[in-house]
């Protein structure tokens, strides 16, 4: 209303802004307020995971850019990969290959494919983001095995905010602006992602021209998704060391409203280690789709999984006699199965995944002497 008593619009202030400078300088205050979070109490002040989370907030800028300039038209959408093996947040799991597009409640939209053999195939629509502090709740879910597959495995999927009367749906509401894909491999070396493709239907697909408001907005969410991610997940590193060396089960509610698969019991905490200890957990395994154990630093980030054994999961996982494991968390290889390296950091955070679990036993950390390991019963 007062937009309209100045005789303006959203669009004229944009464009104020853009010729100004003003959008870019915020981005730029922006990005630099994100530094906070590398200071939020709890975090290691050392040079080395200092230069980690430097490196951090460099990547959520990176992946910022890429989704709300690049790639964030909900006319012309694009399955994008916005973590992967160097943008990394919230725990991201080193067996997930993960891809997101822009969308809208105010369209409709097919993703048609082959399911390939990966061992686990979702579909999650979101609203929200990191940058507005209501979190990412889902507004619709659907996995591979409830879609109906052609012989050849291909399908096509609907995204609506209305059921249609046949085929397979992925529920919308008005509001979802985000479609994010997960692909969980048992055997990355073996397995074929599924190969798929997003349209909107009911007009060319073809993204609109660049405008001052667009990029205005754009730059705005870019750099609050580099301050807002960061924080919420320093603040998430800080609680995590309330139980360090525990594994407590992580709140559903949190997780489904940060994005996490409403699929999968989480379990998030710290981990510290002095060069002389590890961290032996030992747990039952309930019938279950799949289950994973991983290492992440400070910041959230899974260590390089490209080049470091930092996780372990259901089938690359050796068992006990008795049918349950042991992991090993340590910074040299004690000569046991199921070694997961601390790759240098002498802290960090740690997750345990059910995911689609019977039951859900609880994993039983305690800190050893690296010497004791291959003694222990």
């Amino acid at each position: 209303m007062l937009l309209r008593l100045r005789g303006k619009t959203e669009a004229d202030i944009s464009a104020q802004r853009i010729v100004s400078g003003k959008s870019w300088d915020e981005y730029c205050d922006t990005l630099k307020a994100a530094g906070a979070a590398l200071v939020f109490p709890g975090a290691p002040t050392d040079p080395f995971n200092q230069a980690e989370g430097y490196r951090y907030l460099a990547r959520l800028a990176r992946s910022g850019l890429e989704a709300f300039l690049e790639n964030a038209d909900p006319r012309a959408p694009v399955l994008a990969r916005p973590v992967h093996e160097t943008v990394k947040m919230g725990s991201d799991n080193p067996d997930n290959y993960y891809q997101n597009a822009t969308i809208s409640g105010q369209y409709e939209y097919r993703i048609s494919g082959t399911r390939g053999t990966v061992h686990y195939l979702g579909f999650g629509t979101q609203k929200g983001n990191y940058t507005d502090g209501g979190g990412m709740p889902p507004t619709g879910y659907i996995e591979a095995s409830q879609l109906q597959l052609e012989p050849d495995g291909s399908f096509a999927l609907l995204l609506s905010c209305n059921k249609p009367a046949t085929g397979n749906w992925l529920p919308m509401e008005p509001g979802t602006n985000l479609l994010i894909v997960r692909q969980t491999f048992a055997d990355r070396a073996t397995e074929r992602i599924a190969e798929l493709k997003i349209e909107r239907l009911g007009g060319d697909s073809h993204p609109g021209m660049v405008t001052p408001q667009g990029l205005d907005k754009g730059l705005n969410t870019a750099g609050l998704l580099v301050a807002g991610a960061s924080m919420l997940f320093a603040k998430w590193a800080r609680d995590f060391q309330k139980h360090t060396n525990q594994l407590p089960r992580f709140s559903q509610d949190v997780s489904n409203a940060a994005g996490g698969d409403p699929n999968i019991a989480y379990y998030h905490s710290y981990w510290t280690l002095a060069p002389d200890e590890a961290l032996v957990i030992d747990s039952d395994i309930p019938d279950c789709d799949a289950w994973n154990f991983q290492l992440d630093n400070h910041w959230l980030e899974s260590l390089d999984y490209r080049y470091f054994t930092i996780h372990v999961n259901k089938f690359t996982a050796k068992y006990r006699p008795n049918g349950s494991v042991r992991v090993v968390v340590a910074h040299q290889d004690p000569g046991v199965p199921n070694w997961i390296n601390t790759v240098g950091h002498d802290c960090g955070v740690m997750s345990w995944r059910w995911i689609r679990a019977k039951s859900h036993p609880q994993p039983e950390p305690r800190v050893v002497k690296l010497a004791a390991v291959g003694k222990l019963p």
